[in-house]
């Protein structure tokens, strides 16, 4: 019998949405957490940009019970994927579940002994309480805390007018209207607020960037959808995989050659599909030493906006301000009134204590999280949204799946510490050694292995069905209505109080 637990969910995003369902729907008493004043995460409408939208297909953007609506274009907008969690959250009772603007600042061990958490919780009014549970799930993900820049000369800036902003911050188009922005970063949101402030009439709009990088397109070669390139199990078997024998190998070695020419047609493709010559902005990278989570989707118009010059494009880096203008790296002086840190996001648990935390993550910044889910030295906890992928929704919903099933012991491999232990070992040396590029964000990144990730995750769960029609299966992605019934096969069960 599955004892009923009191579970915290820090996090009202998508990975906080599916992990507060997913043990609700079993029985447990599940409480979710949220700093700010409304769910959605990345979608929630004060921190979105404008013209954000989706960067997978609205058929891969999903949870597995519930489709986008047929009016949603096929990359939904920020407000379309807002109502869409919305709605999700509502549909499955979680509204009352959720403490709006309450911050988790601190947690530990419970002090009497029983199996949980004590958690230190922030309310808007700064108030803060300390409230026991038996399980928590962090679903902050990896865009929670942006990234900051402070570098000399910028009060002085501030100070005569200039604004500095995370791109988080950049919410409204007006801003750039007649000013000249500044906006450093090579990532999807770089480009896509470099757009929008070009669209938006700025006066003058420089990207800055270190070096440049492969971008995909939405559809590749105008004709086909990138999610039948990027998104296929085919794909996916031309790079080799972990823990792989030496049979595998050989094939690999073998198939080395046709690999090769496979990536260098789609450089070619994508150098005059994109005109990356004319933009002085061909990667020096192959293509796929790259593949993952940290691939962005080329933004459309910002390389014909990069060739005609409506987009000035500066390699390098920020040095320092000067008065109302920014110092590059290289010397270069450009003036500035809306300066944008596109620059990401900070991976990490502050609330978690150091002695934890440190057991949690090695001393160059990867995870130890065996299916990038749980660690068997942070007992009580697990993680939701921290396996990244081209697949947010459904990689969360298949952790969140597992998850309840490890905290309950009923997954049908329930690993042992030591398999655990061993099992991230080998995945660490993987992503040092043997594929690098796994290695971004902490290593807490599933692509190019959408689909090895999960099969794991669904062979541990126990679920009876797994595979498709073999072609069908080898070489369309993943379909979200499939996975729906491949979990609906796994064992059923219910906690009780």
């Amino acid at each position: 019998m599955v004892r009923q637990k009191h579970v915290c969910i820090i996090g009202a995003g998508v990975s906080g949405l599916a992990a507060a369902k997913a043990f609700s729907e079993r029985g447990h008493r599940v409480i979710i957490v949220e700093r700010s004043g409304d769910l959605g995460g990345v979608w929630e409408p004060a921190r979105s940009y404008p013209e954000v939208q989706t960067q997978s297909p609205k058929d891969l953007y999903r949870y597995t019970d519930k489709a986008m609506p047929d009016s949603y274009p096929e990359w939904p907008k920020g407000p379309q994927v807002y109502a869409y969690l919305r709605d999700y959250a509502h549909e499955h009772g979680l509204d009352d579940a959720v403490r709006f603007n309450t911050s988790v600042v601190a947690m530990d061990r419970r002090a009497d002994g029983k199996a949980g958490w004590t958690l230190t919780l922030r309310t808007g009014d700064g108030s803060a309480n300390h409230e026991d549970f038996d399980f928590v799930a962090v679903c902050t993900g990896q865009f929670n805390e942006p990234q900051t820049l402070s570098l000399p000369g910028e009060d002085a800036f501030k100070g005569q007018g200039g604004k500095i902003l995370h791109s988080s911050q950049y919410n409204d188009a007006a801003m750039a209207r007649g000013r000249r922005v500044v906006v450093l970063g090579g990532s999807k949101s770089a480009t896509d607020i470099a757009v929008n402030a070009v669209n938006s009439g700025a006066a003058e709009v420089t990207i800055v960037y270190r070096e440049p990088v492969w971008r995909i397109p939405y559809f590749v070669g105008g004709l086909v959808n990138f999610k039948r390139i990027l998104y296929i199990r085919a794909q996916e078997e031309m790079f080799p995989g972990w823990g792989i024998g030496p049979l595998s190998r050989l094939a690999h070695t073998l198939a080395k050659p046709l690999v090769w020419a496979n990536w260098r047609g789609l450089e070619s493709l994508l150098k005059v599909q994109l005109k990356l010559k004319q933009c002085d902005m061909v990667p020096k990278q192959p293509i796929e030493d790259g593949v993952n989570c940290s691939v962005p989707i080329a933004t459309p118009g910002f390389y014909p906006m990069v060739a005609d010059g409506r987009i000035k494009a500066i390699r390098g880096t920020f040095d320092h301000y000067d008065g109302d203008s920014i110092v590059m790296s290289g010397g270069e002086r450009v003036a500035a009134d809306v300066v944008v840190l596109a620059i990401g996001y900070k991976v990490g648990v502050p609330f978690l204590p150091e002695n934890y935390r440190s057991e949690l993550v090695e001393p160059d910044g990867q995870y130890r999280l065996y299916r990038l889910i749980a660690n068997p030295d942070l007992p009580d906890m697990g993680f939701v949204g921290f396996n990244s992928s081209f697949c947010t929704v459904l990689c969360a919903e298949l952790a969140a799946n597992w998850l309840v099933r490890y905290a309950d012991g009923q997954l049908a491999r329930q690993p042992t510490a030591a398999k655990m232990k061993e099992n991230i070992a080998m995945m660490l040396h993987f992503k040092r050694v043997e594929r690098p590029a796994a290695g971004v964000y902490g290593g807490l990144c599933v692509a190019p292995y959408h689909y090895r990730h999960f099969d794991e995750l669904l062979a541990d769960i126990g679920t009876t069905i797994r595979r498709r029609n073999p072609l069908v299966e080898k070489f369309t992605p993943p379909d979200a209505d499939a996975y729906a019934r491949f979990l609906a096969s796994a064992p059923h069960y219910h906690a009780v109080a």
